[in-house]
């Protein structure tokens, strides 16, 4: 009777399906009917029952939801988003980057420690990214802090202020304020933070070394050198970044791993196959490393990529149908040998300019402003004269950028008599219904540059795999990748996943590697009543208007999926619904907190 009248007093929020994926107490994964019990006061999951039980049989001022025979799966998190508020709100932010992790079943994501500025490097830097935070969230947030040259004293504060982990790049990152690390700065890292709970990841591309003397000038890592043959060809590209980047940054990485033998070590977006002997057998010799790999390199191959095709940039390089189908076999093997855990978008957005697309996925006009950005991207500074325009009835051979080699890659410059360093500008890409709108906002930025009139996107970089800023926007679109493809391949009988598996890679072990497994990625009792109701049968075509980010602009675009996300829910509420007013955003409001408990495992 008192817990009839204390149900009485404090309704209850109930979800069941046939489908539903719980956690039991051994943290085993199980698809079952079940019935989820949630107090909408703590927003926490009250208890799990291992059956579909009737509206009758709870209190009459339950909210009640049988969302039979659809799935019932824990919220996602997804542990590699850049959100890139503050300082860079024209390429995405908290409000955008949180809906569109909302509307794919992504009820948590952490944030990269760039391209924000200030980066999140400093306390000083987390604390003025929290701010902006602040009432923009649709889904929960944590945050990762960066590993840079001379920060090694921000590390440990940056632990006691809760971010998730740490990122550093062997490589240039592509942005100024975020410099790559030598082995020195690594190894300091390591030792800084060998004894506490976080775990330390890696941008593991580096460039070999020239010679058998190896020092720190290599170590550092400048970008690659000018690459050779047609810029605007995929295969170009992929040929300047190939697998060898990867294995020998990640085995500097193993080199160094005594120093911290507790320490988790984490290899970020993993491409090449190549690297995957290298990580089984450092796991065999006891290194506590583990690897992720991106929707992106699980769902398109370099076959497939047209010249030109921009969207398709990022780095590492998305690699051949062979490589992709080794990815396959090695997530199906997480479970035992496997050393690719988890699965992630790395959402890495720019404005629809920065991608520099050819004429027939551009929606921008020509004329709009665009915010300056300097970046060296691939090795590539881009470089645009300010005050000169150019004939529109040059040959595609005349207008081709011109290569100058420097000493830290490439300078490309437009032919002209006095070229000035500004940003690099890509144009606005896809979208077959909805225009595409560029913000060229620089009200968040701490010190915005001036902005300026840049020229007209023409045909001197349109397409230039080298010249465009590389990064896939995909948060959100996780998992009706993985089903749809995970299906074929099923169909063709190759290895591929089960629903199960995916949960467990993209919910239930990505938590785990942001220390915040005793409440998200699992339906068990006492966890955060975070949920992602999908739909296995549905198909649809990814279109522009769809995309919830702020830029639309993705190779994803105008692609087949087999499942789609129904509805997600936050800690209890319901933050979205297909096809609900307001663009499916329920409530009115964002419900999401950024998360600041200090990491204890």
């Amino acid at each position: 009777m008192a817990t009839t009248l204390q149900q009485n007093e404090q309704p209850l929020v109930v979800l069941a399906s046939t489908n539903t994926i719980i956690t039991l107490p051994d943290d085993t994964l199980l698809l079952t009917p079940a019935t989820v019990t949630v107090s909408p006061v703590t927003g926490k999951i009250l208890s799990v029952v291992r059956e579909v039980l009737p509206r009758s049989s709870f209190p009459p001022n339950t909210t009640y939801n049988d969302l039979s025979p659809k799935f019932l799966l824990p919220g996602l998190v997804d542990a590699h988003v850049h959100l890139n508020e503050p300082g860079r709100t024209e390429w995405e932010g908290f409000n955008t980057g949180t809906k569109a992790a909302a509307s794919g079943g992504v009820t948590t994501v952490i944030d990269m420690p760039l391209n924000a500025i200030p980066p999140t490097t400093t306390l000083a830097g987390f604390q003025e990214k929290l701010r902006a935070s602040q009432g923009q969230c649709w889904v929960d947030v944590g945050f990762y802090g960066g590993v840079i040259p001379g920060n090694a004293g921000e590390l440990l504060p940056l632990v006691e202020a809760g971010v998730r982990g740490f990122k550093g790049f062997l490589i240039d990152s592509g942005v100024d304020e975020f410099p790559a690390v030598s082995s020195k700065d690594i190894a300091l890292a390591m030792t800084t933070l060998k004894d506490s709970p976080t775990t330390l990841m890696f941008h593991a591309e580096m460039l070999p070394p020239i010679t058998e003397s190896v020092g720190d000038y290599v170590q550092i890592s400048d970008p690659p050198l000018a690459p050779k043959g047609d810029l605007f060809s995929y295969s170009t590209f992929l040929e300047s970044r190939p697998p060898a980047f990867e294995t020998y940054a990640i085995e500097e990485i193993v080199s160094l791993a005594e120093l911290a033998p507790k320490l988790h070590l984490h290899i970020v977006h993993l491409s090449a196959v190549e690297a995957i002997p290298i990580l089984r057998n450092a796991r065999k010799e006891g290194v506590n490393i583990t690897a992720e790999t991106c929707f992106h390199y699980l769902g398109l191959a370099a076959d497939d990529i047209e010249d030109g095709d921009t969207r398709h940039k990022c780095c590492p390089p998305i690699r051949s149908q062979t490589n992709q189908d080794r990815l396959w076999e090695e997530i199906v093997e997480a479970q035992g040998e496997g050393c690719i855990k988890t699965i992630v978008s790395d959402h890495s957005p720019c404005t629809p300019e920065l991608k520099l697309l050819p004429p027939h996925l551009q929606t921008v006009n020509d004329d709009s402003l665009r915010p300056n950005m300097h970046h060296s991207d691939s090795g590539v500074d881009m470089t645009l004269p300010s005050d000169q325009t150019h004939d529109k009835s040059c040959s595609h051979a005349s207008s081709r950028p011109e290569l100058k080699p420097t000493d830290s890659g490439v300078v490309m410059t437009l032919a002209s008599e006095t070229p000035s360093p500004i940003e690099e500008q890509p144009t606005n890409p896809l979208s077959t219904t909805a225009a595409t709108t560029c913000c060229a906002d620089t009200t968040h930025h701490p010190n915005p540059a001036p902005q300026q009139r840049l020229l007209p996107i023409t045909n001197t970089n349109q397409g230039d795999f080298f010249a465009a800023w590389g990064g896939i926007s995909s948060v959100g679109l996780g998992l009706p990748i993985l089903h749809t493809i995970a299906t074929d391949r099923a169909a063709h009988g190759l290895p591929a996943p089960d629903l199960v598996d995916m949960v467990r890679m993209c919910s239930q072990a990505t938590a785990q590697q942001v220390g915040l497994y005793h409440r998200k990625g699992a339906i068990k009792v006492g966890h955060d009543a975070d949920f992602c109701v999908f739909d296995g049968e549905e198909r649809w075509v990814l279109r522009s208007g769809e995309m919830r980010w702020k830029n639309k602009v993705s190779p994803w675009e105008g692609r087949e999926f087999v499942g789609r996300v129904r509805e997600s829910w936050v800690r209890g509420e319901k933050v979205f619904q297909l096809g609900a007013v307001g663009g499916g955003f329920v409530g009115g409001k964002p419900r999401g907190e950024a998360i600041v408990e200090r990491r204890t495992a």
